[in-house]
């Protein structure tokens, strides 16, 4: 087997480039050149708010988790989880073969699926860069399919009209330093060297660039990295870049992972999850999610102000699971239908429902409704907003619609849901809809004890 190694003169002429770069660098004006240092701040400054502006209009993204592990099939952590020797682990480089065309494939699915960009794994924990990188002839140029897996996948994505991003593990189990550098100087500054001319790479040799999304900063913090410096170089080559918060800054979006829990003070955020309980290809993996959830994620995430990333892990030949097309492409049928109910959706405070999911727009409620209510209508707790009208959206049917301060009544409904797997009625409001369940819990009329 080959001997994998960083390339020490490129990194030192990497190195020895940085601080004339970052030097040089002058963020733009307003801009968030480094993000702060609270992990809680509000994403605010107008700077962020014009980077930004497509990102939270996007609301859908797509995941996707690519590398050597999707030849060894076990999940993304094997390589840790079962202490597999790095010796042996690089041998998953010669079943490591994405055929030609497979990035275009990945971009027309997520199209398909009314995703709005794409971010794919240049380097994983596992050290292997799908890049043509210099600093390392651990990639995918020397290696595997030997060719450039990023540039195909940044030609496929802007073929299909979608935003790019790339995923960068800070966390490398394959680097010498990755691990000694938390207690050897002398390999934290190779280490660190070696992190941000990677970065530089990646924010140079592909034209714009839209998210950078950082994972797993172990085993340093956030000065260990330099990410002050890391962001800095970021921001000076990519100035209209969004970054997230996994590098111990800030940065512009928080990443809540496999739960949807939205942000508060206006911070904008992201909930990534898998399709089924593995990121990367875990052929035995068969836990998969129903088009149903995925939808009702993606309306919970629009719903509470923010994106929804959902992954794929792709088969060692590139080949997306059966399974994820499917459920993808379902999601995506009625997506195509709705895409006005979700993106550029306003944060909507209405929630409460036992078969319902809401979404807004200024004054307009949609209530997708999943669990189809026998008997004809349907009910609102609490809505304070008068209702001017109401109709199913697939249809154009008007309904009927009664308040009495407590309960929105909406009558005429067919027996059987007109649409699958959600079907949505589409409330017009006389102002932007509010709903408070807890003063019909308290003020409800009720009648006395015994009747």
């Amino acid at each position: 087997m080959s001997d994998f190694s960083i390339d020490r003169r490129g990194l030192l002429v990497g190195a020895a480039a940085a601080p004339v770069l970052v030097a040089a660098v002058t963020p733009p004006a307003g801009a968030q050149p480094p993000p702060g240092r609270d992990p809680s701040a509000a994403a605010s400054t107008p700077d962020q708010q014009r980077r930004m502006k497509w990102w939270h209009d996007a609301k859908f993204g797509m995941f996707i988790h690519f590398g050597l592990y999707a030849a060894h099939g076990r999940h993304e952590w094997s390589m840790e989880n079962e202490a597999i020797p790095v010796a042996e682990y690089q041998k998953f480089t010669d079943r490591f073969n994405p055929a030609p065309g497979t990035p275009r494939r990945w971009a027309q699915l997520a199209k398909a699926a009314g995703m709005k960009y794409m971010v794919l794994t240049s380097k994983h924990h596992e050290g292997f860069c799908n890049w043509d990188t210099k600093l390392t002839n651990y990639n995918s140029v020397n290696y595997g399919p030997r060719r450039d897996v990023i540039k195909e996948f940044v030609e496929a994505a802007r073929a299909e009209g979608l935003r790019v991003g790339f995923y960068y593990s800070l966390m490398d189990w394959h680097h010498p330093d990755g691990a000694r550098c938390e207690t050897d100087p002398v390999a934290r500054r190779r280490f660190v060297d070696y992190t941000h001319g990677l970065i530089r790479e990646l924010m140079t040799n592909y034209g714009k660039i839209d998210v950078l999304w950082y994972d797993v900063s172990w085993p340093l913090d956030a000065q260990g990295w330099e990410s002050e410096k890391m962001n800095q170089i970021v921001f000076g080559l990519q100035p209209d870049i969004i970054v997230n918060n996994r590098n111990r800054l800030a940065g512009d979006f928080s990443t809540p992972e496999q739960t949807i829990k939205a942000e508060t003070g206006g911070r904008a955020w992201e909930s990534c999850m898998t399709l089924n309980d593995s990121w990367g290809y875990q052929k035995a993996d068969d836990n998969w999610k129903d088009p149903r959830t995925v939808i009702r994620n993606l309306l919970t995430c629009a719903r509470d102000g923010g994106n929804y990333l959902l992954n794929i892990g792709p088969q060692p030949d590139g080949g997306i699971p059966p399974e994820s097309v499917r459920i993808l492409t379902a999601a995506g049928e009625w997506v195509r239908r709705h895409g006005d109910t979700i993106y550029g959706a306003d944060i909507c405070q209405p929630h409460t429902s036992q078969y319902a999911a809401f979404t807004r727009k200024g004054s307009t409620l949609y209530m997708h409704v999943y669990f189809w209510p026998a008997g004809g209508d349907v009910a609102i707790s609490g809505l304070k907003q008068k209702v001017l009208s109401a109709k199913i959206l697939k249809t154009g049917t008007a309904l009927q619609v009664s308040q009495d301060g407590f309960r929105t009544h909406i009558t005429g409904l067919p027996e059987t849901a007109p649409d699958s797997p959600l079907t949505t009625l589409v409330i017009e409001c006389d102002g932007v809809p509010e709903q408070d369940t807890l003063n019909v819990r308290i003020n409800k009329p009720r009648l006395k004890v015994g009747i």
